[in-house]
């Protein structure tokens, strides 16, 4: 049986790598500002997915780039609507002026975990990307009170799992203060995936196996051995009959 994989990046966060990441990638996701990101960099990271052919999203996160986007905010609901509208609209105006077609908007760090379990906080971020709906995809967490809303409401849904990331029984992400946060050796993050898409289910920290169903999956790009697990997937995903969908 052949499987057909999105396999995904956060890209555009001031390190410097796309280059040499893009080429493995059949979608990315852009800081706009938020946590990192400016016009300069939307720019140049636009313009290598144009290059290699991959989809480009918006990647808008908390309005804090101090702490990388990383940690949960107490922020006025408009304030943050507005903050992600303000991310949103930067991403759209520069892929218009470079000819990219604007694929997806998926959230970063402590705002994408946050929409995974709080409803009123998964409401606010749905309720600032809903005039995006029908131009593009929805990245959203596998088994996430965001998704459940998203589809409800008519977004059009990838549910997403990471490559890189432990889980926890709940399907949410061993946090990166635990030394069990990250998986790095390239052989691991393999295994890993092929039980998420050969079985659909995910082993997760504290040894139990817990069903997902994943539409894409992503290589964090500030992962140290991101272009090591790249380079390996692409060249062990076909002994397993698996193709990164481009």
């Amino acid at each position: 049986m052949e499987f057909e994989v999105d396999l995904n990046c956060d890209l555009g966060e001031g390190l410097g790598n796309e280059a040499e990441l893009m080429p493995y990638l059949s979608s990315c996701n852009i800081a706009c500002g938020g946590h990192a990101g400016d016009e300069e960099t939307l720019r140049e990271v636009l313009r290598l997915a144009r290059k290699y052919n991959v989809k480009a999203g918006a990647h808008p996160s908390y309005p804090d780039r101090e702490n990388f986007g990383r940690i949960s905010m107490v922020i006025a609901p408009d304030q943050l609507k507005a903050s992600i509208q303000e991310q949103v609209e930067l991403f759209l105006r520069l892929a218009e002026q470079e000819d990219v077609p604007v694929h997806h908007i998926k959230p970063h760090g402590a705002l994408y975990n946050d929409i995974a379990k709080g409803q009123k906080t998964a409401e606010i971020f749905l309720k600032a990307i809903e005039p995006y709906k029908q131009q593009s995809m929805l990245y959203l967490p596998c088994g996430s009170k965001a998704a459940e809303l998203a589809r409800k409401r008519g977004f059009r849904l990838m549910l997403e799992a990471f490559g890189d990331r432990n889980y926890n029984a709940d399907l949410s992400l061993v946090s990166r203060k635990d030394n069990h946060a990250l998986i790095t050796e390239p052989k691991a993050v393999l295994h890993h995936m092929l039980r998420m898409i050969r079985s659909g289910e995910v082993l997760t920290v504290n040894g139990e196996t817990v069903k997902i169903k994943p539409n894409t999956f992503c290589i964090h790009g500030d992962t140290p051995s991101a272009l090591q697990i790249l380079v390996y997937l692409s060249t062990e995903f076909p002994k397993h009959h698996i193709r990164i969908k481009k």
